[in-house]
Protein backbone atom coordinates (compact mmCIF):
# COMPACT_ATOMS: atom_id res chain seq x y z
CA UNK A 1 0.00 0.00 0.00
CA UNK A 2 1.35 3.67 -0.99
CA UNK A 3 1.84 5.74 2.55
CA UNK A 4 -0.84 8.73 1.45
CA UNK A 5 0.60 10.82 3.61
CA UNK A 6 4.30 10.83 2.31
CA UNK A 7 2.41 10.82 -1.73
CA UNK A 8 0.76 14.28 -1.00
CA UNK A 9 4.06 15.93 0.53
CA UNK A 10 6.40 14.15 -2.59
CA UNK A 11 3.36 15.80 -4.70
CA UNK A 12 3.52 19.27 -3.00
CA UNK A 13 7.66 19.37 -3.00
CA UNK A 14 7.52 18.57 -6.80
CA UNK A 15 5.09 21.64 -7.34
CA UNK A 16 7.37 23.80 -5.16
CA UNK A 17 10.30 22.77 -7.12
CA UNK A 18 8.90 23.44 -10.75
CA UNK A 19 7.54 27.21 -9.46
CA UNK A 20 11.11 27.89 -8.05
CA UNK A 21 12.37 26.85 -11.49
CA UNK A 22 15.56 25.04 -10.85
CA UNK A 23 16.29 26.48 -7.09
CA UNK A 24 17.95 23.88 -5.30
CA UNK A 25 16.14 20.77 -3.82
CA UNK A 26 14.16 21.63 -0.58
CA UNK A 27 13.88 19.52 2.86
CA UNK A 28 11.43 19.72 4.93
CA UNK A 29 11.02 18.44 7.88
CA UNK A 30 6.97 17.97 7.41
CA UNK A 31 8.88 14.70 5.30
CA UNK A 32 8.23 12.63 8.84
CA UNK A 33 6.00 10.79 10.62
CA UNK A 34 5.12 12.82 13.47
CA UNK A 35 4.47 10.98 16.95
CA UNK A 36 2.34 13.54 19.43
CA UNK A 37 3.38 12.99 23.12
CA UNK A 38 0.63 14.67 25.38
CA UNK A 39 1.76 14.43 29.01
CA UNK A 40 1.70 16.55 31.54
CA UNK A 41 4.79 18.38 32.21
CA UNK A 42 3.85 20.76 35.02
CA UNK A 43 1.22 20.64 37.72
CA UNK A 44 0.11 18.10 39.98
CA UNK A 45 0.65 14.67 37.80
CA UNK A 46 3.96 15.88 36.33
CA UNK A 47 5.37 13.54 38.92
CA UNK A 48 4.49 10.51 36.72
CA UNK A 49 3.57 11.94 33.76
CA UNK A 50 7.35 13.66 32.60
CA UNK A 51 8.70 10.75 32.72
CA UNK A 52 6.50 8.87 30.16
CA UNK A 53 6.97 12.25 28.02
CA UNK A 54 10.88 10.99 28.07
CA UNK A 55 10.49 7.58 27.82
CA UNK A 56 8.68 8.55 23.93
CA UNK A 57 11.80 10.38 23.22
CA UNK A 58 13.54 7.46 23.84
CA UNK A 59 11.57 5.29 22.11
CA UNK A 60 11.14 7.67 19.03
CA UNK A 61 15.68 8.07 18.89
CA UNK A 62 15.74 3.86 19.13
CA UNK A 63 13.28 3.81 16.12
CA UNK A 64 14.99 6.42 14.14
CA UNK A 65 18.25 4.88 14.62
CA UNK A 66 16.91 1.35 13.17
CA UNK A 67 16.21 3.99 10.15
CA UNK A 68 12.99 4.96 11.40
CA UNK A 69 9.29 3.74 9.65
CA UNK A 70 8.32 3.15 6.13
CA UNK A 71 12.22 5.26 4.73
CA UNK A 72 11.05 8.37 7.12
CA UNK A 73 12.47 9.27 10.36
CA UNK A 74 10.04 9.56 13.39
CA UNK A 75 9.56 13.38 15.01
CA UNK A 76 8.31 13.36 18.58
CA UNK A 77 5.88 16.75 18.98
CA UNK A 78 5.67 17.30 22.58
CA UNK A 79 2.87 19.21 24.40
CA UNK A 80 1.97 20.21 28.14
CA UNK A 81 -1.23 20.06 29.23
CA UNK A 82 -0.37 21.09 32.65
CA UNK A 83 -2.57 18.92 34.88
CA UNK A 84 -5.42 20.79 33.03
CA UNK A 85 -7.76 18.29 31.88
CA UNK A 86 -10.22 20.82 29.52
CA UNK A 87 -6.42 21.83 28.26
CA UNK A 88 -5.81 17.79 26.86
CA UNK A 89 -8.68 18.29 24.35
CA UNK A 90 -7.44 21.86 23.14
CA UNK A 91 -3.53 20.14 23.21
CA UNK A 92 -5.00 17.09 21.13
CA UNK A 93 -6.57 19.04 18.45
CA UNK A 94 -3.98 21.14 18.22
CA UNK A 95 -1.63 18.01 17.79
CA UNK A 96 -4.15 16.58 15.25
CA UNK A 97 -4.79 19.96 13.45
CA UNK A 98 -2.01 22.60 12.92
CA UNK A 99 0.99 20.11 13.93
CA UNK A 100 -0.47 17.20 11.76
CA UNK A 101 0.48 14.62 14.05
CA UNK A 102 0.56 10.70 12.70
CA UNK A 103 -0.56 9.20 16.37
CA UNK A 104 -0.79 10.58 20.05
CA UNK A 105 0.98 8.44 23.02
CA UNK A 106 -0.53 10.44 26.24
CA UNK A 107 -2.42 10.99 28.97
CA UNK A 108 -2.71 9.69 32.59
CA UNK A 109 -5.81 10.48 34.60
CA UNK A 110 -8.99 9.30 33.07
CA UNK A 111 -10.23 12.58 33.32
CA UNK A 112 -7.68 13.07 30.77
CA UNK A 113 -8.56 10.83 28.38
CA UNK A 114 -12.45 10.94 28.75
CA UNK A 115 -11.28 15.08 27.44
CA UNK A 116 -9.51 13.73 24.51
CA UNK A 117 -11.72 10.86 23.37
CA UNK A 118 -14.57 13.26 21.90
CA UNK A 119 -11.56 15.25 19.87
CA UNK A 120 -9.87 12.08 18.81
CA UNK A 121 -12.60 10.83 17.51
CA UNK A 122 -14.27 13.30 15.61
CA UNK A 123 -10.86 14.22 14.11
CA UNK A 124 -9.99 10.15 13.45
CA UNK A 125 -6.95 9.91 15.18
CA UNK A 126 -5.21 7.36 17.26
CA UNK A 127 -4.47 7.33 20.89
CA UNK A 128 -2.33 4.92 22.78
CA UNK A 129 -3.44 5.52 25.99
CA UNK A 130 -0.37 3.91 29.32
CA UNK A 131 -1.97 3.68 32.12
CA UNK A 132 -4.36 1.49 34.35
CA UNK A 133 -8.01 2.67 34.06
CA UNK A 134 -11.66 2.27 35.37
CA UNK A 135 -12.66 0.21 32.05
CA UNK A 136 -16.46 0.71 30.86
CA UNK A 137 -15.06 2.03 27.47
CA UNK A 138 -13.70 0.66 24.47
CA UNK A 139 -13.14 3.53 21.01
CA UNK A 140 -11.93 3.00 17.93
CA UNK A 141 -9.31 5.77 18.18
CA UNK A 142 -7.92 4.63 21.47
CA UNK A 143 -5.74 1.89 22.11
CA UNK A 144 -5.69 0.79 25.97
CA UNK A 145 -2.27 -0.41 27.31
CA UNK A 146 -2.53 0.15 30.48
CA UNK A 147 -4.53 -2.88 33.06
CA UNK A 148 -8.16 -2.61 32.88
CA UNK A 149 -9.75 -3.73 36.13
CA UNK A 150 -9.81 -7.36 35.50
CA UNK A 151 -5.71 -7.02 35.11
CA UNK A 152 -5.18 -5.25 38.27
CA UNK A 153 -7.93 -4.24 40.50
CA UNK A 154 -9.44 -7.34 40.39
CA UNK A 155 -6.51 -9.78 41.07
CA UNK A 156 -5.40 -7.09 43.96
CA UNK A 157 -8.52 -7.85 45.69
CA UNK A 158 -7.70 -11.94 45.35
CA UNK A 159 -4.26 -11.49 46.46
CA UNK A 160 -5.26 -9.69 49.66
CA UNK A 161 -8.09 -12.43 50.39
CA UNK A 162 -6.58 -15.64 49.48
CA UNK A 163 -2.66 -14.39 51.20
CA UNK A 164 -3.69 -11.42 53.79
CA UNK A 165 -6.89 -12.52 54.60
CA UNK A 166 -8.39 -9.35 54.79
CA UNK A 167 -11.91 -8.70 55.82
CA UNK A 168 -12.38 -5.36 56.25
CA UNK A 169 -11.71 -2.63 53.30
CA UNK A 170 -10.60 0.86 52.63
CA UNK A 171 -11.09 1.97 49.11
CA UNK A 172 -9.26 5.10 49.42
CA UNK A 173 -9.19 7.69 45.60
CA UNK A 174 -8.82 10.69 44.31
CA UNK A 175 -12.20 11.82 43.22
CA UNK A 176 -12.08 11.83 39.98
CA UNK A 177 -13.51 8.77 37.30
CA UNK A 178 -10.91 6.75 37.03
CA UNK A 179 -11.07 5.87 41.59
CA UNK A 180 -14.72 6.08 41.76
CA UNK A 181 -15.82 3.67 38.52
CA UNK A 182 -13.04 1.21 39.91
CA UNK A 183 -14.21 1.49 43.14
CA UNK A 184 -17.93 1.13 41.98
CA UNK A 185 -16.57 -2.32 40.25
CA UNK A 186 -14.72 -3.61 43.78
CA UNK A 187 -17.67 -2.69 46.14
CA UNK A 188 -19.84 -4.94 43.88
CA UNK A 189 -17.06 -7.60 43.73
CA UNK A 190 -16.45 -7.84 47.31
CA UNK A 191 -20.13 -7.44 48.14
CA UNK A 192 -20.53 -10.86 46.09
CA UNK A 193 -17.89 -12.03 47.67
CA UNK A 194 -19.87 -11.89 50.79
CA UNK A 195 -18.45 -9.02 52.26
CA UNK A 196 -20.68 -6.93 54.81
CA UNK A 197 -21.09 -3.07 53.89
CA UNK A 198 -20.12 -2.42 57.00
CA UNK A 199 -16.92 -3.74 56.59
CA UNK A 200 -16.20 -1.68 53.63
CA UNK A 201 -15.25 1.89 53.64
CA UNK A 202 -15.11 4.40 50.75
CA UNK A 203 -12.99 8.14 51.22
CA UNK A 204 -12.35 9.97 48.06
CA UNK A 205 -9.91 13.21 48.43
CA UNK A 206 -8.97 16.33 45.51
CA UNK A 207 -5.71 16.04 43.25
CA UNK A 208 -2.94 17.46 45.10
CA UNK A 209 -4.56 16.59 48.49
CA UNK A 210 -2.04 17.48 51.19
CA UNK A 211 -3.38 16.56 54.78
CA UNK A 212 -3.72 13.13 55.71
CA UNK A 213 -3.64 13.41 59.12
CA UNK A 214 -7.61 12.61 59.89
CA UNK A 215 -8.05 9.88 56.91
CA UNK A 216 -5.13 7.83 58.04
CA UNK A 217 -7.14 8.09 61.79
CA UNK A 218 -10.08 7.53 60.28
CA UNK A 219 -8.22 4.65 58.88
CA UNK A 220 -6.61 2.70 62.16
CA UNK A 221 -9.92 3.22 63.89
CA UNK A 222 -11.72 1.63 60.84
CA UNK A 223 -9.04 -1.16 60.95
CA UNK A 224 -9.25 -1.74 65.04
CA UNK A 225 -12.41 -3.83 65.36
CA UNK A 226 -10.30 -7.38 65.41
CA UNK A 227 -10.65 -7.71 61.23
CA UNK A 228 -7.86 -8.03 59.27
CA UNK A 229 -7.61 -4.42 57.14
CA UNK A 230 -6.51 -3.44 54.24
CA UNK A 231 -6.38 -0.30 51.84
CA UNK A 232 -6.90 -0.34 48.15
CA UNK A 233 -5.46 2.69 46.92
CA UNK A 234 -6.38 4.53 43.79
CA UNK A 235 -4.68 8.02 45.05
CA UNK A 236 -2.87 10.02 42.07
CA UNK A 237 -0.28 11.98 41.25
CA UNK A 238 1.43 13.85 44.34
CA UNK A 239 -0.78 13.82 46.79
CA UNK A 240 0.91 10.05 47.31
CA UNK A 241 3.75 11.52 49.23
CA UNK A 242 2.10 13.21 52.27
CA UNK A 243 -0.28 10.03 52.29
CA UNK A 244 2.69 7.79 52.81
CA UNK A 245 4.56 10.02 55.07
CA UNK A 246 1.43 9.94 56.95
CA UNK A 247 1.13 6.79 56.92
CA UNK A 248 4.40 6.42 58.69
CA UNK A 249 4.20 9.43 60.92
CA UNK A 250 0.91 7.20 62.86
CA UNK A 251 2.76 4.22 62.60
CA UNK A 252 0.29 2.13 60.32
CA UNK A 253 2.83 -0.67 59.05
CA UNK A 254 1.94 -3.22 56.52
CA UNK A 255 1.76 -6.20 59.13
CA UNK A 256 -1.35 -4.32 60.65
CA UNK A 257 -3.07 -2.47 57.87
CA UNK A 258 -1.20 -3.24 54.31
CA UNK A 259 -2.20 -1.06 51.38
CA UNK A 260 -2.38 -2.00 47.80
CA UNK A 261 -1.69 0.72 45.56
CA UNK A 262 -2.43 0.90 41.58
CA UNK A 263 -0.72 3.96 40.84
CA UNK A 264 2.22 4.21 43.33
CA UNK A 265 5.44 2.84 41.23
CA UNK A 266 9.16 3.42 41.15
CA UNK A 267 9.10 6.75 40.47
CA UNK A 268 6.62 7.84 43.04
CA UNK A 269 8.44 5.88 45.66
CA UNK A 270 11.75 7.61 44.39
CA UNK A 271 10.63 10.75 46.42
CA UNK A 272 9.96 9.34 49.69
CA UNK A 273 11.42 7.79 52.73
CA UNK A 274 10.49 4.15 52.29
CA UNK A 275 11.96 2.40 55.42
CA UNK A 276 8.36 3.27 56.85
CA UNK A 277 6.75 1.62 53.94
CA UNK A 278 8.52 -1.62 53.64
CA UNK A 279 6.09 -4.59 53.38
CA UNK A 280 3.47 -2.17 51.67
CA UNK A 281 1.72 -3.47 48.42
CA UNK A 282 1.68 -2.22 44.82
CA UNK A 283 -0.58 -4.38 41.79
CA UNK A 284 1.56 -3.67 38.09
CA UNK A 285 1.85 -5.29 35.09
CA UNK A 286 5.89 -4.81 35.49
CA UNK A 287 8.03 -4.03 37.88
CA UNK A 288 11.59 -2.38 37.05
CA UNK A 289 12.99 -5.74 39.13
CA UNK A 290 11.94 -8.28 36.84
CA UNK A 291 14.18 -10.34 35.91
CA UNK A 292 14.93 -10.97 32.01
CA UNK A 293 17.18 -10.10 29.75
CA UNK A 294 14.87 -7.75 28.14
CA UNK A 295 13.73 -5.69 30.78
CA UNK A 296 17.51 -5.49 31.87
CA UNK A 297 18.20 -4.17 28.06
CA UNK A 298 15.48 -1.68 28.14
CA UNK A 299 16.77 -0.19 32.02
CA UNK A 300 20.31 -0.03 30.81
CA UNK A 301 19.05 1.83 27.35
CA UNK A 302 17.05 4.13 29.50
CA UNK A 303 19.76 5.21 32.19
CA UNK A 304 22.00 6.11 29.40
CA UNK A 305 19.14 7.73 27.37
CA UNK A 306 18.06 10.13 30.43
CA UNK A 307 21.95 10.58 31.69
CA UNK A 308 21.08 9.41 35.41
CA UNK A 309 22.38 5.82 36.80
CA UNK A 310 19.66 6.39 39.11
CA UNK A 311 16.47 6.82 37.41
CA UNK A 312 14.00 4.02 37.27
CA UNK A 313 11.76 2.19 35.14
CA UNK A 314 7.83 1.76 35.95
CA UNK A 315 4.82 0.19 34.68
CA UNK A 316 3.47 2.89 32.44
CA UNK A 317 6.53 3.24 30.63
CA UNK A 318 6.39 -0.26 29.77
CA UNK A 319 2.84 0.14 28.62
CA UNK A 320 3.98 2.47 26.49
CA UNK A 321 7.29 0.30 25.35
CA UNK A 322 4.46 -2.06 24.06
CA UNK A 323 2.14 0.46 22.59
CA UNK A 324 4.65 2.17 20.09
CA UNK A 325 5.96 -0.79 19.36
CA UNK A 326 2.86 -2.38 18.25
CA UNK A 327 2.00 0.83 16.43
CA UNK A 328 5.34 0.97 14.65
CA UNK A 329 4.38 -2.25 13.65
CA UNK A 330 1.18 -1.87 12.54
CA UNK A 331 2.73 0.80 10.65
CA UNK A 332 4.61 -1.27 8.46
CA UNK A 333 2.37 -4.20 8.08
CA UNK A 334 -0.76 -1.49 6.99
CA UNK A 335 2.67 0.48 4.47
CA UNK A 336 0.56 3.51 5.58
CA UNK A 337 0.21 5.91 9.02
CA UNK A 338 -3.29 5.94 7.70
CA UNK A 339 -5.39 5.92 11.19
CA UNK A 340 -7.78 3.64 9.36
CA UNK A 341 -5.14 1.32 7.72
CA UNK A 342 -3.29 0.99 11.36
CA UNK A 343 -6.22 0.56 13.30
CA UNK A 344 -7.25 -2.50 10.70
CA UNK A 345 -3.65 -4.19 11.15
CA UNK A 346 -2.78 -3.77 14.89
CA UNK A 347 -5.68 -6.19 15.71
CA UNK A 348 -3.48 -9.51 16.72
CA UNK A 349 -0.33 -7.67 16.57
CA UNK A 350 2.33 -9.23 18.97
CA UNK A 351 5.10 -7.44 20.57
CA UNK A 352 7.55 -8.32 23.36
CA UNK A 353 6.71 -7.09 27.04
CA UNK A 354 9.38 -6.59 29.02
CA UNK A 355 8.49 -9.63 31.99
CA UNK A 356 9.72 -12.14 28.89
CA UNK A 357 6.41 -12.64 26.66
CA UNK A 358 4.71 -11.31 24.36
CA UNK A 359 1.61 -8.79 24.57
CA UNK A 360 -1.24 -8.96 22.22
CA UNK A 361 -3.58 -6.14 20.51
CA UNK A 362 -7.00 -7.45 21.49
CA UNK A 363 -10.32 -6.96 19.33
CA UNK A 364 -11.29 -4.74 22.11
CA UNK A 365 -8.10 -2.66 21.85
CA UNK A 366 -6.94 -4.08 24.81
CA UNK A 367 -3.92 -5.69 25.20
CA UNK A 368 -2.29 -9.15 27.01
CA UNK A 369 -0.19 -8.84 30.39
CA UNK A 370 0.50 -10.77 33.08
CA UNK A 371 -0.34 -9.33 36.84
CA UNK A 372 2.25 -8.81 39.10
CA UNK A 373 2.14 -8.11 43.18
CA UNK A 374 5.25 -6.21 44.57
CA UNK A 375 5.74 -5.72 48.09
CA UNK A 376 7.87 -2.77 48.52
CA UNK A 377 11.64 -2.62 49.69
CA UNK A 378 13.72 -0.29 51.25
CA UNK A 379 15.43 1.06 47.92
CA UNK A 380 12.35 2.03 46.24
CA UNK A 381 12.18 -0.76 44.68
CA UNK A 382 9.10 -4.07 44.60
CA UNK A 383 9.91 -7.81 45.23
CA UNK A 384 7.34 -9.48 43.14
CA UNK A 385 5.47 -11.59 45.72
CA UNK A 386 2.54 -13.01 43.31
CA UNK A 387 2.51 -13.33 39.01
CA UNK A 388 -0.30 -14.64 37.51
CA UNK A 389 0.55 -18.04 35.55
CA UNK A 390 0.12 -16.48 32.09
CA UNK A 391 -1.58 -13.42 30.40
CA UNK A 392 -4.64 -11.94 31.14
CA UNK A 393 -6.65 -10.17 28.32
CA UNK A 394 -7.86 -7.12 29.42
CA UNK A 395 -11.56 -6.75 29.40
CA UNK A 396 -13.09 -3.07 28.18
CA UNK A 397 -16.49 -4.39 30.34
CA UNK A 398 -17.07 -5.29 33.55
CA UNK A 399 -18.45 -8.44 34.36
CA UNK A 400 -19.89 -7.20 38.03
CA UNK A 401 -21.41 -3.76 37.03
CA UNK A 402 -24.99 -5.20 35.54
CA UNK A 403 -24.66 -2.14 33.22
CA UNK A 404 -21.99 -3.72 31.26
CA UNK A 405 -22.04 -7.29 32.57
CA UNK A 406 -23.51 -8.09 28.99
CA UNK A 407 -21.03 -5.67 26.71
CA UNK A 408 -18.58 -6.98 24.81
CA UNK A 409 -16.25 -5.25 22.36
CA UNK A 410 -14.74 -6.03 18.68
CA UNK A 411 -13.34 -3.62 16.27
CA UNK A 412 -13.09 -6.34 14.02
CA UNK A 413 -15.57 -6.16 10.67
CA UNK A 414 -18.40 -6.78 10.40
CA UNK A 415 -19.11 -6.41 14.40
CA UNK A 416 -16.74 -2.76 14.36
CA UNK A 417 -18.78 -2.32 17.51
CA UNK A 418 -17.15 -0.73 21.05
CA UNK A 419 -20.65 -2.10 23.25
CA UNK A 420 -22.16 -5.08 21.59
CA UNK A 421 -25.18 -6.57 23.74
CA UNK A 422 -24.88 -9.96 23.51
CA UNK A 423 -28.65 -9.93 25.31
CA UNK A 424 -30.34 -7.81 22.67
CA UNK A 425 -27.51 -8.49 19.54
CA UNK A 426 -27.33 -4.66 19.39
CA UNK A 427 -24.65 -1.85 19.14
CA UNK A 428 -25.21 0.77 21.26
CA UNK A 429 -21.95 2.52 20.94
CA UNK A 430 -20.13 4.69 17.92
CA UNK A 431 -19.26 2.74 14.97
Amino acid sequence: MINNKFSRKALSALVISAALMGSSAIVSAADTIKVGVLHSLSGTMAISETTLKDTMLMLIEEQNKKGGLLGMQLEAVVVDPASNWPLFAEKARELLGPKEVDVIFGAWTSVSRKSILPVIEEMNGLLFYPVQYEGEESSKNVFYTGAAPNQQAIPAVDYLIAEEEVERWVLAGTDYVYPRTTNKILEAYLLAKGVAPEDIMINYTPFGHSDWQTIVSDIKKFGSTGKKTAVVSTINGDANIPFYKELGNQGVEAGDIPVIAFSVGEEELAGLDTKPLVGHLAAWNYFQSVDTEVNAEFIQTWKAFIGDADRVTNDPMEAHYIGFNMWAKAVEKAGSTDPDAVGEAIIGVSVPNLTGGYSAMMPNHHITKPVLIGEIQEDGQFDIVSQTDGLVAGDAWSDFLPGSKDLISDWRAPLSCGNFNVMTGKCGGAE
